[in-house]
């Protein structure tokens, strides 16, 4: 059963929350080169890089991955929030992305995933972090698999 999605997810405060804990862990993440804020519980995250779609400057956001040979797979929850996150409107409008994965950064090119592809990674992203299910619960949007590849 999944659980309640928390009273003010789609709030303007879980904005805020959300924007200050990402900073936090993109300096920690950056200064330790992953050796801090470089998991999530057990599951391991990197630095997404995306061009803002009206501002033109980088927009740097950790996210939990799945590696799949050169492909990073990733997953636009936002928490189970109703809106997609920035990072996903940036990368719809260039889908040319950066991704570091420790001290490790790869140049990519980003896109949704086919149905085929989500219905192959979905269960494999669940077991990596089980609340992901949760948050798919909690929203009427379907959330955006992301595939970058070089």
């Amino acid at each position: 059963m999944p659980k309640s999605p928390p009273s003010r997810l789609n709030s303007p405060a879980a904005d805020v929350v959300i924007k200050w804990m990402s900073r936090a862990n993109t300096l920690l993440y950056k200064i330790s080169g992953g050796r801090l804020g470089g998991t999530f519980g057990k599951a391991p995250v990197a630095l997404l890089t995306t061009i803002g779609r009206k501002t033109g400057e980088p927009r740097v956001s950790p996210l939990l991955y799945l590696r799949d040979g050169d492909r990073v797979i990733l997953v636009a929850s936002r928490g189970g929030s109703d809106k997609h996150p920035m990072w996903y409107l940036n990368l719809r409008a260039n889908p040319r992305v950066e991704v570091q994965i420790k001290d490790e950064v790869l140049p990519l090119t980003a896109r949704p995933a086919t149905e085929e592809e989500r219905a192959q990674y979905w269960p494999r992203l669940v077991a990596m972090y089980p609340n992901f299910d949760d948050y798919q619960s909690w929203t009427d949007r379907v959330i955006p698999i992301v595939v970058c590849e070089p």
